[in-house]
């Protein structure tokens, strides 16, 4: 039985873009090496796209518009925080014959995605670049020693039976930059791809705030299941040169 990738993939019939002879599994692998001719993404930049077919194919079902930019501000909605926006969309989609809970058990996580281009599909990706991509590699450092924490955290509330099934719990530990304007939060990694973290706020104005209140303002983790945030106290009470090195960068 292959991955909720590949299911998802068979069930919408979900196929490269362009008119090239390639498969679906062949172009998120040259998408996320750079293979391709363009640079790589990241794990959460390939997860968007494809969630984003996967919804495209669910509205469709129902003559729902799929137009790009109105697609793109409903996903945000389904996938954020705001949740009397996501109660005004939950109640516009039954009204088509959607039901929001069955759209987001459909969606993957970028853990779903990293696992079906490294373990279904065994791709690398050259990691000469990454080397010298310190920052990036700092931030990466502190989200996986994190998520090792959380998982320490899960564990002992298993043993002490506060937490059913903590064990069997997927950890899910995400650095977001969210926009000091509006509600925008996009992964770290792909603000940094791209160059800004909102594009409707990007301008000269944005320069005039230090960068030092920009990142202590905009830097989050969203760390999942419940009793996670434990393991992120513990991180820092017991490393907070982590804490440090993080920002020291920008000071």
């Amino acid at each position: 039985m292959g991955c909720k990738v590949e299911t998802l993939a068979d069930r919408y019939d979900l196929t490269a873009p362009g008119s090239g002879n390639h498969s679906l599994d062949e172009y998120l692998v040259a998408r996320w090496t750079g293979r391709d001719g363009r640079s790589a993404v990241g794990y959460k930049s390939l997860t968007e796209w494809f969630n984003k077919r996967v919804l495209k194919e669910l509205y469709a079902e129902v003559d729902r518009e799929t137009l790009g930019v109105h697609l793109d501000r409903e996903y945000e909605l389904i996938t954020g925080d705001d949740d009397v926006a996501y109660d005004e969309l939950a109640a516009a989609l039954a009204a088509d014959g959607l039901d929001i809970e069955r759209i987001e058990s459909e969606l993957i996580s970028w853990s779903t995605m990293r696992h079906h281009l490294k373990g279904c599909l065994e791709a690398d990706k050259d990691t000469n670049e990454a080397k010298t991509d310190w920052e990036s590699n700092t931030v990466e450092v502190a989200r996986q020693r994190t998520e090792e924490k959380a998982q320490s955290v899960l564990s002992s509330l298993a043993s002490k039976e506060r937490l059913a099934d903590a064990e069997s719990a997927e950890v899910d530990v995400q650095v977001k930059l969210g926009c000091s304007d509006c509600s925008v939060r996009v992964p770290f990694d792909e603000a940094v791809e791209r160059g800004y973290v909102c594009e409707q706020h990007v301008s000269d104005e944005d320069e005039k705030e230090t960068t030092v209140d920009s990142w202590k303002n905009t830097l989050s983790s969203v760390i999942t299941p419940y009793g996670a945030v434990e393991a992120v106290q513990c991180l820092l009470l017991e490393e907070p040169s982590l804490l440090e090195t993080l920002l020291l960068p920008v000071l």
